[in-house]
């Protein structure tokens, strides 16, 4: 992502991401039972935590209700979840109703129409290489990686660096 983003990176105190062609690439496979099984990246989830334990909180918000993305958001941690919502926007001001949080201080992934106008108001909106043209278009910044193969985790890396926590949380793995 482009340098010249990082102040707004640096102001994140909540990220928020789409679930399908975001966390996932997007493919939805169907088991006997009706069930859309979905594939999560551990990149991803670790970027996720990674975000948490800098202190910046994270959300789900998707147009799909999954229990696979329930013990997902449960598994890493996530504190908001917002599932079966296309009108993403609606779900965010709801979030807002209960916490503290300007629009600037607020970063959202996403890859479709359904994303586009929470990209397009808060402060960090970005949206992964593989998403709909349009969504590039109207995004501040188009990750270098796929959905649900690294994107999510150079969004949240980014968001990291920005603030001067990347460097100190990677050299405690040396």
């Amino acid at each position: 992502m482009d340098s010249s983003l990082k102040p707004f990176a640096a102001k994140v105190r909540l990220a928020v991401f789409d679930v399908d062609g975001v966390l996932t690439d997007g493919k939805l496979f169907f088991g006997e039972q009706g069930e859309a099984l979905k594939c999560f990246h551990t990149l991803d989830g670790h970027g996720l935590k990674m975000l948490q334990q800098a202190g910046i909180k994270t959300a789900i918000i998707t147009g799909r209700r999954s229990t696979f993305v329930e013990k997902r958001a449960s598994d890493l941690g996530v504190d908001f979840l917002y599932q079966g919502r296309e009108d993403k926007i609606n779900a965010l001001n709801e979030l807002l109703e209960t916490e503290r949080f300007s629009m600037d201080e607020i970063a959202y992934l996403g890859d479709d129409l359904p994303d586009l106008p929470v990209i397009r108001r808060v402060g960090f909106g970005c949206a992964v290489i593989n998403a709909h043209p349009f969504v590039r278009q109207h995004a501040q910044a188009v990750t270098d990686n796929h959905g649900g193969l690294g994107a999510a985790r150079e969004f949240c890396d980014f968001i990291l660096e920005a603030q001067g926590k990347l460097e100190p949380m990677l050299a405690e793995y040396l």
